[in-house]
């Protein structure tokens, strides 16, 4: 059975106009005889011949013996240090470029939390939140404010490739009531414990407000580069599914930032039929009139100053 699954992919690589005997002779280098023994399954292959031709005809060995109930994954490196969020970034991106703008990609976002792209440039919010994702994510913690962080802190462009690679593409969001919630709650959960100051945890929510102000300007009918969906039904959970005119990816999180990465094309088109039926049951707020919009954008303003206003420093809790 792996033998013929075999042969059938090289014939499938090479077209059906080819002689599969020809090219198994050629890329094993055996007589024309060998290769017809193999290929009509009176002898097998072995593991040396399987791996020259899969290494010679672009063959995933995992895939092409992986089981239907089965997907192939790869996974994001985990974080412990600041070099390690850096490579995280680096990696992630090269994962992202493979896809091109002008080859008509787009991205779907579940966004439990604010999307990691806006947090990934060279801002304060976006310092905020690499000290964050170190302290939960690192076995012993910062074990300094974030101020101390902060004069630390090298620049670093990596992440704002990423940035403005999800601003060069297609973007749907799917956003609900609490998509803002975690990342107000870090600020006061700092600011409670003294390791954040009241004067910066203030400017980040005034930050997170600036973020919805450009978002919200976004939100246009004739802007389809950029689509927000509003749905207060679905549990979201940060899933990505970028895809193009040829293929798709899936990112599932398994931690805060780690995320398992798969293109099988199966799978991936489920999660994309489960987007389109999502985005039926959603409001998309770019075409939604002016008070069903406003109503959603100053509900998050509103938390966003009842937040605010509970960043305090230590001395006054």
């Amino acid at each position: 059975m792996y033998q013929e699954h075999l042969i059938n992919a090289i014939q499938k690589k090479i077209g059906l106009q080819k002689s599969i005997i020809d090219a198994v002779s050629n890329s094993l280098d055996i007589s024309y005889d060998a290769a017809h023994r193999r290929i009509s399954l009176k002898s097998k292959f072995s593991i040396e011949e399987t791996v020259i031709l899969a290494n010679h005809f672009g063959l995933s060995l995992d895939k092409l013996f992986q089981k239907s109930d089965q997907v192939l994954m790869k996974k994001t490196t985990e974080i412990q240090s600041l070099n390690d969020l850096s490579n995280y970034l680096d990696n992630s991106f090269k994962s992202l470029s493979e896809y091109q703008p002008n080859q008509g990609t787009s991205l779907f976002y579940s966004a439990k939390d604010v999307p990691i792209f806006y947090t990934i440039n060279n801002g304060l919010l976006s310092s905020f939140k690499r000290y964050v994702w170190l302290n939960i994510l690192s076995q012993d913690g910062l074990e300094m404010t974030f101020e101390s962080f902060l004069s630390k802190l090298a620049m670093d462009n990596r992440g704002q490739k990423m940035h403005d690679f999800y601003d060069s593409i297609k973007v749907n969001e799917i956003w609900n009531d609490t998509t803002i919630n975690s990342t107000l709650q870090q600020i006061v959960y700092f600011s409670q414990s003294g390791l954040l100051t009241e004067e910066n945890g203030r400017i980040l929510c005034d930050q997170i407000k600036e973020l919805l102000f450009s978002i919200e300007k976004k939100c246009v009918p004739n802007n389809e580069q950029y689509q927000l969906y509003y749905h207060d039904l679905l549990i979201l959970n940060n899933n990505v599914l970028v895809s193009d005119k040829d293929r798709k990816s899936l990112f599932v999180p398994y931690t805060m930032l780690g995320y398992f990465i798969t293109n099988d094309i199966e799978t991936c088109q489920h999660v994309s039929n489960f987007y389109q039926h999502q985005l039926k049951n959603s409001r998309l707020i770019n075409t939604a009139g002016t008070r069903d919009k406003k109503i959603f954008f100053n509900k998050a303003y509103q938390k966003i100053d009842l937040y605010k206003a509970r960043v305090r420093s230590l001395d006054e809790i």
